[in-house]
């Protein structure tokens, strides 16, 4: 939805940049005296530097004059139990792993055990601090001190499942009775074999969104893509002064997706709910401090939900949309172009690369959709588009409308090829799919249409929508390439098969575990 505030009077927000919005809550701070009972510096906001092979954190910003820091509690390690944890893939999914968690606490040493049993968790891998001070933005929140913890694991062998432990002093993941808290993980294999990978984004923290996570862990993934807006510590994100930033909600989002995250990696990007004005100038301060990604994006330390990565034959790219919106324009332009340019050449790279059969692009705002709430985003057709179909992209997945929407073939902003339930596409001579899979857990939209999904399949010929301008408007669209409109908690799941004929078979699935939708891309081995 709309762009976090922390409070700031919807006159004013409205018209600022992220940057703008950073600046106005630093400078405020010391007038209106949140930080009360000696909370902890403004400094401390921001978050260490990143490790090896993770995004580099950005670095402090200089303290507001008169905020004292509270001493940090004195507890005791034994009495402490990690939780949160969250995977990601390393550039090199075949050798690296990234391991996150969280402390309720401060601790000292963290560390991490790995092996290749439950008994023998023999390499032992320090991990970095990063810590994330929130003071209290409002009234009726107080201060919050969060504890990330990340070990970079390198040097691992391809397809091998691992086990590990996270801990500190005081606490060993090794220890038999610390033994329920392991946790696995499988590297990717050398070469290409069968694999499935799921995909959601608008998630947030719900009964919905759990239960989405417990189906997605039934379907034994890779990997999974999260497209944006994770948690909704701004649950409402209207820019009114009541509206209120509440940092413990990702305490309990990372609760939440532990039971799956520990062993699933979690490939995360940014949307708009992401942008967290307090942290950093441009919002992302925060997402440096939960997240280790990929860093070989244009620059890890200012977009950190822009990387790639390779599994098997499919290569996966990472965007954050919040810089082309002209829906929401509060960062957009904020790197100078570099990730767009960024993207061409990667494309390029990876469609040139042997062995590379499939390219999956996801992001936040929609691309191609139809709901009255968000709809489509014309500063990502204008920016990326036509990039997606020179380099003959297979698969765009977007979330913030929360539906599961899925277009025909699209060429040129046109459908090339209908593509009803169940039907087979060539991206290269049909053009792109695009899936709208934002029905991760939270509040559910509307289309202005009904739904048509498998079993209820209700074709029409045109849907009449909008797309926002430049100039912040919506233009009326009448739209031809709606073919699969869905109204509930869903999720998508890719089985990938490099045989003789590569192929990738796309269903989504309801929170019910049922179909609702299902196509297959197909292009020819070396196109």
């Amino acid at each position: 939805m709309h762009t976090p505030r922390f409070g700031i009077p919807e006159p004013l927000a409205s018209r600022m940049t992220m940057a703008e919005q950073h600046e106005y809550l630093r400078d405020a701070l010391p007038r209106r005296r949140v930080l009360r009972g000696g909370a902890a510096t403004a400094g401390a906001a921001a978050v260490a530097l990143g490790g090896a092979g993770c995004a580099p954190a950005v670095k402090p910003d200089p303290a507001p004059a008169a905020a004292p820091r509270t001493k940090a509690p004195n507890v005791n390690g034994a009495l402490v139990a990690p939780f949160g944890r969250h995977l990601a893939l390393g550039a090199d999914p075949t050798t690296q792993m990234r391991v996150s968690w969280q402390v309720p606490f401060a601790v000292k040493r963290p560390y991490l055990r790995i092996g290749l049993r439950p008994t023998d968790l023999s390499r032992k891998v320090e991990a970095e601090v990063r810590h994330l001070h929130t003071p209290s933005l409002g009234d009726k929140l107080p201060a919050v001190d969060q504890y990330y913890l990340h070990a970079a694991v390198d040097g691992l062998h391809p397809g091998v499942t691992y086990y590990y432990g996270v801990g500190h002093e005081g606490y060993d993941p090794a220890d038999p009775r610390h033994f329920s808290s392991l946790g696995t993980f499988r590297t990717a294999p050398e070469r290409p074999e069968k694999f499935v990978f799921t995909a959601f984004g608008d998630q947030g923290v719900s009964y919905d969104a759990l239960a989405n996570d417990q189906l997605i862990l039934g379907q034994n993934p890779s990997f999974h893509l999260h497209a944006g807006d994770i948690c909704y510590a701004d649950t409402t994100g209207h820019g009114k002064k009541s509206d209120l930033y509440d940092a413990r909600v990702w305490d309990s989002f990372l609760a939440q997706t532990d039971s799956v995250a520990a062993s699933v990696p979690w490939m995360v990007t940014t949307g708009n709910h992401d942008m967290e004005a307090w942290y950093s100038p441009d919002g992302y301060g925060g997402q440096l401090a939960r997240w280790s990604l990929p860093d070989n994006g244009p620059d890890p330390r200012k977009a950190p939900g822009v990387y790639s990565f390779t599994y098997g034959n499919v290569g996966v790219v990472a965007l954050d949309a919040n810089d082309v919106s002209y829906e929401i324009p509060a960062n957009k332009g904020y790197t100078g172009g570099d990730q767009t340019r960024w993207l061409d050449r990667r494309l390029g790279e990876l469609r040139k690369r042997s062995g590379i059969d499939f390219l999956v692009v996801f992001f936040h705002h929609c691309a191609f959709s139809t709901t009255s709430s968000h709809a489509s985003d014309g500063g990502v057709r204008d920016a990326w588009v036509p990039i997606f179909e020179k380099h003959r992209v297979d698969l765009v997945v977007n979330g913030h409308n929360h539906v599961y929407e899925r277009t025909d073939a699209i060429r040129g902003g046109k459908v090339a090829k209908k593509v009803p339930i169940g039907e087979h596409v060539d991206p290269a001579r049909d053009g792109i799919v695009y899936v709208t899979a934002g029905g991760a857990g939270a509040d559910l939209y509307e289309f202005p249409v009904p739904d048509s999904y498998e079993g209820h399949v209700k074709d029409l010929d045109e849907v009449e929508s909008y797309h926002w301008t430049k100039d912040g408007e919506k233009n009326e669209d009448t739209v031809e390439w709606s073919r699969v409109r869905y109204t509930g908690f869903s999720f998508l799941a890719v089985e990938v098969d490099p045989g003789p004929v590569p192929r990738m078979m796309v269903t989504a699935l309801a929170e019910s575990g049922e179909r609702v939708d299902r196509f297959d891309i197909a292009p020819p081995r070396g196109r």
